[in-house]
């Protein structure tokens, strides 16, 4: 087992970080800019160090000023939560060859699922279903790409191999417009992502957003919690989620399920691990792999009763998984709302110091928050300030303690997207389950 962990993160990850060490009984240290002295697992930490100033390029992204941090600090490992730097394969390997331990995947599978055209391929060859597309680059023969692009049918849509966070990617409604879109969502992807490699896929119109969690121990075994669904989304960011997806037959649920276990065994998958999927027709299509935990992984733990955390620590240590696939059972649902800091009707964030916070409670109810009262919320980083997750034994019992939670959170100072989502948990088409990917845009119109 680890005995002292750096957490490579802020907010509310780092402090559900320290708590999973704390039950292990591993020491902890945190790192921080300067903005964030005040943070409340800065508080909690065994130990803490000041990384740099509150840009995160000065800081949370400073390769060798988290390095120094392990070093000074004899630490074993860094977790690097979701963000920053998680899904970095050099920090990856720079940890590795500095002599510690990176709890997450090897730097070389970062790298495999970080390119989406080499994502595609690994997963194609384990059987996962994909999108039907360019299986790869496009070059520069417009011709052969005009022809693909008729074959597979409009709508399509470009997209930057290295891209993310809803950029590099643009949709294409007919032929005329085909080739400028691809140079457009070239130069952008160059410009974003310093890297100008696009490829091609068939652009599904309707579909639902659903991802599997796996978990592997890097020696070839790996098993998978069930799925999620994560279709309310705004600008490609999910705003809430929940497990298991409704409505999904079960078939297609394992049969999916069961591929993605197969990649994960063909590359060696340690740690905690996403597949993403489109979902439409009873069909999923392979989008994307999170090599990391994901913002959403509560309502996972839930329905499973797995800590995800402690699981991602304790394989990172050189254990073996402690359950395997048979010992996971679906029971319940759960919902997790993500609580920004932001105008509930212009959308931009709202900085500022929390006068008063007052967290909700009661049965099957879950409050993942760095938020105290008098904590100044810095205008530096992401505008997550809470996630405030429900569980229930059916979907109508979880969805009814979500909006009890809802209406018993306090947020005084700031302003929250609190009430966007207490209007959404009562929206009747997100209480029938299975809206769209668009569905949230529409109903905000934007």
């Amino acid at each position: 087992m680890l005995e002292k962990v750096l957490i490579a993160n802020r907010g509310e990850i780092a402090l559900r970080v320290l708590r999973a060490c704390k039950e292990l009984g591993i020491k902890t240290v945190a790192v921080h800019s300067v903005a964030d002295k005040d943070l409340m697992h800065v508080r909690l930490s065994d130990e803490s160090v000041c990384i740099g100033p509150p840009s995160p390029t000065e800081s949370y992204l400073n390769i060798p000023s988290i390095i120094s941090a392990m070093e000074v600090t004899d630490a074993d490992a860094v977790h690097p939560g979701y963000g920053f730097l998680s899904e970095n394969a050099d920090f990856a390997e720079q940890v590795e060859n500095s002599g510690f331990i990176f709890i997450g995947p090897s730097a070389e599978t970062i790298r495999l699922m970080g390119d989406k055209v080499s994502a595609i391929d690994a997963m194609r060859e384990a059987g996962v279903p994909t999108v039907p597309g360019s299986n790869g680059p496009l070059d520069d023969n417009n011709d052969r790409t005009l022809a693909l692009a008729k074959e597979i049918g409009y709508p399509v849509i470009i997209k930057a191999a290295a891209g993310g966070g809803g950029r590099g990617m643009r949709v294409v409604h007919n032929e005329a417009a085909l080739l400028k879109a691809i140079y457009v969502t070239q130069t952008e992807a160059k410009s974003f992502f310093g890297d100008g490699t696009v490829y091609l896929e068939k652009y599904l119109e309707n579909p639902r957003h659903v991802e599997i969690q796996v978990i592997g121990d890097g020696r070839g075994n790996a098993i998978y919690l069930g799925d999620r669904d994560c279709s309310l989304q705004r600008r490609h960011q999910k705003v809430i989620e929940e497990a298991p997806a409704p409505g999904i037959p079960e078939e297609i649920r394992e049969e999916v399920a069961k591929t993605c276990i197969q990649a994960c065994q063909n590359m060696k998958y340690r740690g905690a691990g996403t597949l993403e999927f489109l979902y439409e027709n009873e069909r999923f299509y392979f989008i994307e792999m999170n090599t990391r935990v994901q913002v959403e992984h509560p309502v996972t733990e839930l329905v499973t009763g797995i800590d995800i955390v402690k699981e991602q620590l304790r394989v990172a240590g050189g254990a073996e998984l402690s359950i395997k696939q048979e010992d996971i059972k679906i029971q319940g649902h759960s919902f997790e709302c993500r609580i920004n800091a932001e105008d509930p009707e212009t959308l931009l964030p709202s900085p500022g110091k929390v006068q008063l916070f007052h967290a909700p409670g009661g049965p099957g109810v879950r409050v993942d928050s760095h938020l105290y009262s008098g904590y100044t919320v810095p205008p530096y980083y992401d505008s997550l300030i809470a996630k405030l997750i429900s569980y229930g034994s059916t979907r109508e019992q979880a969805l009814t303690r979500m909006q009890i939670a809802l209406d018993e959170l306090l947020i005084d100072g700031i302003k929250s997207n609190t009430p966007l989502h207490r209007e959404l948990v009562r929206d009747s088409e997100f209480q029938k389950g299975g809206v769209n990917i668009h569905y949230l845009e529409q109903k905000l119109n934007i």
